[in-house]
């Protein structure tokens, strides 16, 4: 594999790391290079922009979720074919779970793989000030490979200048370019972050203008050259074929149901299983020679008339949850398989009717941040002395009409408590979890399944 890699981070949220990550892409595959993408942490939706520039799978890279010779695997598993890996950071560099230490962060990712830092630092509203910015974290961890600097939103090149001289010389560093405020790429903005319209090509012409500022004002060679580094190794083999588990797992996928790890679907392979993909979005019936459903979270509410009007859709997927198929729903598969959704407008639209109960929409956040789970009794994938991570976050409330058991127990950095739901062979959550975080969960389902 190649070994060279880069990690872009920013001094804190909303600094335009993803403005600067998309336009490196687009900028090293237009010198013919094959990149290959990462996002720390466990969101959904940077990979899915990262997806659409390089034309391979984005990875989820997280610290906190899974053991290091895992991550490691992942990496090196994704790397493979690339010339550049171009890794995005979240929030700031030092940002993660713990506010005492690095543990989740991106500055803990770039450690465990060796990959020195792109920090990226608005300086819409300074000038020598970012010398003492980037000094900052470099002091906090000197352990961390800051190798570079990317100044963004400046005013202008003479403006991008006086940044350049003022970090180079307090901070020993290059400030390896800089791209203005016009040149920011201005994403449509949603409750759960950047919608997936890029799959409409909506955003193609703007991810084109920002590869070619990026070429035009950031020194590529000089990144290439910075990203240039010896093999991340693993003992880790996770996704060695380890048996043939002869069943067929339907998952749906399709603009409402999209988020799902592209690990966990690769371990349902790794596993011999067979994965099916199916619309129900389109329209499409649950395919009849499945033994097992996994429906993950995406946007059902921005498809909510569609989803309804799909009435043999719902239907095929009831008859089969009544006839004892195992399912795995998180989040958005959740909020499907409830009575209806009611959306923030106050309109409710019926949906598959296996959970009884509604799920309603809501403008201010219900859930967010990372999450440990065990089972609960009765819960036949997640045992009760079986403990895997997940993350979880919507802005949706389900309320169900009569007791159903819960599913797991979940922990968190702001307590504990039961959450989800059984249902005769249904286990439905809201938490989005990681197989390779403990991949027994995966064999109990497939257990299931066959």
């Amino acid at each position: 594999m190649n070994n060279n890699r880069i990690l872009i981070a920013g001094v804190s949220s909303g600094v335009g790391k993803t403005s600067i990550t998309l336009g490196l892409m687009a900028a090293f595959m237009k010198k013919g290079l094959t990149v290959q993408g990462y996002k720390c942490g466990p969101d959904y939706i940077d990979p899915a922009y990262h997806t659409a520039i390089t034309n391979r799978s984005s990875r989820n890279l997280d610290s906190w979720m899974l053991k290091e010779d895992v991550m490691k695997e992942i990496f090196v598993k994704g790397s493979e074919g690339a010339d550049i890996s171009i890794i995005e950071g979240m929030m700031g560099l030092y940002d993660g779970e713990s506010p005492t230490s690095n543990r989740g962060s991106a500055a803990e990712i770039s450690s465990l793989l060796k990959c020195p830092v792109i920090l990226v630092v608005d300086c819409s509203a300074m000038a020598r000030s970012a010398a003492a910015v980037v000094k900052g974290f470099q002091h906090l961890d000197p352990d961390v490979n800051i190798a570079g600097v990317i100044a963004n939103r400046v005013g202008s090149e003479g403006h991008f200048k006086l940044i350049k001289e003022a970090v180079e010389q307090e901070c020993g560093i290059p400030v390896c370019g800089y791209l203005t405020e016009n040149e920011q790429i201005h994403m449509p903005e949603r409750h759960l972050g950047l919608v997936p319209s890029i799959e409409r090509g909506e955003l193609n012409e703007q991810l084109e203008r920002l590869g070619e500022a990026v070429a035009d004002t950031v020194d590529l060679d000089q990144i290439h050259q910075m990203s240039k580094q010896p093999p991340v190794t693993t003992e880790s083999s996770l996704f060695k074929q380890w048996s043939s588990i002869n069943v067929k797992v339907a998952v749906a996928y399709d603009q409402a149901f999209n988020f799902y790890y592209q690990e966990n679907l690769e371990l349902i392979e790794s596993y011999g299983a067979e994965v099916i993909y199916f619309s129900p979005l389109k329209g499409e019936l649950l395919p009849p020679e499945a033994n097992g459903l996994y429906i993950g979270g995406g946007f059902p509410e921005q498809f909510l008339k569609e989803l309804a009007d799909h009435n043999e859709v719902k239907q095929s997927i009831k008859d089969a949850v009544e006839n004892g198929l195992p399912v795995l729903a998180e989040c958005g598969g959740l909020m499907y398989l409830s009575a209806s959704i009611t959306n923030i407008e106050g309109e409710t639209y019926s949906m598959v009717g296996v959970l009884p109960g509604k799920t309603k929409m809501q403008f201010n956040i219900a859930a967010i941040g990372y999450r440990e789970i065990t089972g609960a009794p009765g819960n036949k994938f997640f045992m009760e002395e079986t403990k895997i991570r997940g993350h979880e976050f919507h802005y949706s409330t389900f309320k169900p009409h009569e007791e159903l058991p819960a599913a797991y127990h979940v922990s968190s950095s702001f307590g504990s408590g039961e959450e989800g739901y059984l249902y005769k062979n249904v286990v439905a959550g809201y938490t989005h979890i990681h197989f390779a975080s403990n991949p027994e969960v995966l064999k109990n389902f497939l257990g299931e399944c066959k």
